[in-house]
């Protein structure tokens, strides 16, 4: 005889006083265990729409334009110009539009000129910029990597050349000198002595 678990049960309620809704009768059965369970079909997902582009992100102006302090010097306030002592005061309406007016010029100024010459500077610093890294990747680092490259053989060409040919005229020359002697006489001697004291 063969002996089932009771996880393979299931247990049913059936109640006697069950309602009837329209000559049915309705019967309330529980989920079966896990095991016996039907897996859930996994959702597939949908394919991109080929007709809508994904959006392209708009550039965004970042909130610090200068990251990495180049122009600290340049972050002028009035107080770093204008300032007036204790005791010698201008009337408050004076001092008031003084700071108004420097404030305007400087601000209005720079964003006119700026306007202005922004964009051509900009556009000579990238030309600029391209031209010497250009000239750095394709003349300087492959003159610098063949030099590196070809000196050593042409150390080792310049050796042999002065061992064969320089390096024995030289060793000549210098025995036939070292045989020279000079002497020098009395006469030559005093000679010698009388023109260093005139």
């Amino acid at each position: 005889m063969m002996m089932v678990s009771d996880d393979c049960l299931v247990e049913c309620k059936i109640d006697d006083d069950s309602d009837v809704d329209n000559g049915e009768e309705q019967i309330n059965t529980p989920p079966p265990p896990p095991e016996f369970a039907s897996k859930a079909a996994t959702p597939v997902p949908e394919p991109p729409n080929p007709l809508t582009a994904p959006a392209t992100p708009m550039p965004i102006c970042p909130v610090n334009r200068d990251p990495n302090g180049i122009n600290q010097h340049l972050k002028v306030e009035v107080s770093d110009v204008l300032a007036e002592p204790a005791t010698p005061r201008s009337i408050d309406q004076v001092w008031l539009y003084s700071v108004v007016g420097f404030e305007w010029a400087r601000i209005w100024t720079y964003r006119c000129l700026s306007f202005l010459l922004a964009v051509p500077f900009a556009l000579l610093c990238g030309i600029s910029l391209a031209i010497l890294a250009c000239l750095h990747v394709w003349f300087v680092v492959p003159c610098i990597q063949l030099s590196n490259t070809f000196l050593p053989c042409l150390r080792s060409l310049c050796m042999c050349t002065v061992n064969a040919f320089i390096s024995p005229f030289c060793m000549s020359l210098a025995l036939c000198c070292s045989q020279v002697a000079i002497s020098l006489s009395n006469k030559d001697w005093h000679q010698m002595k009388d023109k260093e004291t005139v």
